[in-house]
């Protein structure tokens, strides 16, 4: 497959991880191929002999369960968390790579070294996050190009609308930011 970065025809994959769900698709598609929530449920190293998603091996002391049915599913010694803190930022970048794990392999079943991704990040992500995304993206999952672009923007950008006053009300915060 070969990857055409000009014109309209772009691979890419669209990731977009929310305070309650991820949702994934491919750039040009009407609507997500996968929704699913954020949170993860985790076992802690008692247990567990490493981090495993979906089956595959990772490297850590602690087992994530992702999707909605490995979260919803009952087990003993297990906790649901999120990637998220308070502001909306990720704080947990292995439970983050996890779940961009499971959109590769699991819902998408995509290899991402032959697809550009583009990141839809809250409007106040620092630029600490911005660094981290950057390089897992690059250096664990091979990713060939990215682009990140604010939230607000991309929904001004749906609407055909150059400005806008954009109302985000999520699953944790509402956010209002005018783009004049």
């Amino acid at each position: 497959m070969s990857n055409i970065y000009g014109g309209d025809e772009v691979n890419s994959v669209v990731l977009d991880l929310g305070s309650c769900l991820c949702k994934a698709g491919y750039g040009g598609d009407d609507v997500p191929k996968a929704i699913f929530p954020s949170s993860v449920a985790c076992m802690d190293g008692a247990g567990a002999d490493g981090m495993e998603v979906d089956g595959h091996p990772q490297s850590s002391k602690r087992k994530l369960f992702v999707g909605e049915q490995a979260v919803n599913f009952p087990r003993e010694n297990v906790e649901v968390i999120s990637p998220f803190n308070k502001e909306g930022l990720i704080s947990d970048w292995e439970v983050t790579e996890g779940l961009w794990d499971h959109i590769f392999k699991e819902r998408l079943r995509l290899n991402p070294t032959e697809y550009a991704m583009m990141i839809a990040e809250p409007s106040g992500n620092s630029k600490e996050c911005r660094e981290k995304t950057t390089e897992l993206m690059f250096e664990k999952f091979g990713s060939p190009a990215l682009f990140m672009a604010k939230n607000a923007v991309l929904s001004a950008f749906a609407t055909a609308k150059q400005t806008a006053l954009v109302v985000d009300a999520g699953h944790e915060a509402t956010t209002v930011i005018n783009m004049a």
